[in-house]
């Protein structure tokens, strides 16, 4: 009987989402947190009164390709066309700027998409300019600022891994915007709905074992990404400090 034990890890509980700080096999901090360690990641919220919701499903890929789908900023009309969104006949090319960010990058605070009907609405009930701002930090969450004078919307997403083909992505989000918490839900799960059918048609063409095709400008993110992954393993290897893929702020171009 000594020689059954549990392991245990420090955990921290934040919007829904249980953080586990997972120390190196063998490490004696087992069960302690580091001093360097930041805390949880917590979702936003730029008001006392708002409404917030979590939803989730689960994508038969790789984490990678699913954080991959994550970042992707062109995949907007041609995965999620309807009509309270985008749609073919509305793309056009777009021009965002990219920042570096600890462990990550930003697309940096700009007024979103002229051709997205909710961007539109949200400025009419204001009556002020909308911006956004979406992250991606190591090792697999996406976060995204919304604001239009005093109502602002906000949201965390992360895919993480259950297997080697599978995994699941949850998505926090909170709003003090008029939006009843039904509907919002309802149009949030036709949107991981269409995310995980193309997955889902993603992980056939995959058995075949294809090339990855990264292409530039719209998928650089994706290049960030595996940098950032591999220069990350890579300190951890040599306790040397990590090396960022993006000099500085870059601006890249693509149609959506």
């Amino acid at each position: 009987m000594e020689r059954i034990f549990a392991g245990h890890y420090p955990c921290e509980e934040r919007d829904g989402y249980v953080w586990v700080y997972m120390t190196a096999p063998g490490s004696k901090a087992a069960g302690q947190l580091p001093k360097d360690v930041p805390a949880a990641p917590s979702l936003p919220f730029f008001s006392k009164k708002y409404k917030s919701t979590h939803l989730s499903c689960e994508l038969p890929s790789h984490i990678d390709h699913g954080i991959i789908g994550l970042m992707d900023p062109a995949h907007g009309p041609f995965v999620h066309q309807s009509w309270f969104w985008r749609s073919k006949r509305s793309i056009h090319e777009k021009a965002k700027q990219f920042e570096p960010i600890p462990n990550g990058f930003r697309m940096s605070r700009h007024e979103p998409s002229s051709n997205s009907l909710p961007y539109k609405v949200l400025k009419y009930f204001s009556g002020e300019n909308t911006t956004t701002m979406i992250d991606f930090v190591l090792p697999n969450m996406r976060t995204e600022e919304i604001r239009s004078g005093h109502l602002w919307f906000s949201s965390l997403t992360t895919v993480t891994p259950v297997r080697r083909d599978l995994c699941r992505i949850d998505f926090m989000a909170a709003w003090n915007i008029f939006l009843p918490v039904t509907i919002f839900r309802a149009f949030a799960k036709e949107f991981l709905r269409q995310d995980q059918q193309t997955m889902i048609q993603q992980s056939e063409g995959l058995k075949h074992n294809p090339r990855l095709m990264l292409i530039d400008d719209a998928d650089r993110p994706a290049k960030w990404y595996f940098a950032l992954k591999a220069n990350l393993l890579e300190s951890r290897r040599t306790q040397r400090p990590a090396e960022h893929p993006m000099s500085g702020p870059v601006t890249l171009r693509w149609r959506s």
